[in-house]
C-alpha cells in the first residue's frame, strides 16, 4: 500500500533494478546466442485496456495479480476473497466480453513489431547502455531524497 501512497518506493527500486539485469542478461546472452527476442505487434486499445483492468484491480486491492498468491499463501482473507475471486470474475467477465473488444478497441492503434533501438535507429548496446544509466540514475535520485 506504501507503493500506491507514493510513501514507499520499494518496489519501484526492485523492479528497476530487475529491469536493468535484465536489459544487461538478455542482451549478453542474445549476443552469444542463448536468447531470442520473440517481438510481437501490439495496439493501442489493447495496451490501455489491459492497464485500466490491472490498475484498476492494483488500486483497489493493493495486491498485483503475482502478489495476490503469495497473500493467499499466508492466509489473507482480503486477498482470498477480493484477489482470487476477483480475478476469476474478471477473467470470466473479460472472457466473455473478448470477441466483441477484439473486433473494436483492442485493435485500435497498431504498432508495428519494432524494438526500441530500431524504433530510435540506435545501435542495441548503446540502447542497454543508456537504460542502465538512467535506471542507475533513478534509483540514486529515489535513495537521496529518501524515498
Amino acid at each position: 500500500m506504501g507503493q500506491l501512497l507514493l510513501t514507499d518506493f520499494t518496489v519501484v527500486k526492485i523492479m528497476a533494478s530487475a529491469v536493468a539485469v535484465g536489459l544487461v542478461g538478455f542482451f549478453i546472452l542474445n549476443r552469444i546466442g542463448y536468447a531470442r527476442r520473440h517481438v510481437r505487434e501490439g495496439t493501442i486499445g489493447s495496451n490501455v485496456v489491459g492497464g485500466l483492468i490491472f490498475g484498476l484491480g492494483f488500486g483497489l486491492l493493493g495486491y498485483c495479480p503475482g502478489t495476490v498468491a503469495g497473500a493467499v499463501g499466508q492466509g489473507a482473507l482480503d486477498a482470498l476473497i477480493g484477489g482470487f475471486v476477483g480475478i476469476l470474475i474478471g477473467v470470466g467477465i473479460f472472457a466473455r466480453i473478448y470477441p466483441s473488444l477484439n473486433r473494436t478497441l483492442l485493435t485500435y492503434g497498431r504498432i508495428k513489431k519494432e524494438t526500441v533501438h530500431e524504433l530510435l535507429g540506435l545501435p542495441e548496446w548503446l540502447v542497454v547502455l543508456a537504460g542502465c544509466l538512467g535506471i542507475v540514475v533513478f534509483l540514486y535520485l529515489l535513495e537521496v531524497t529518501g524515498f
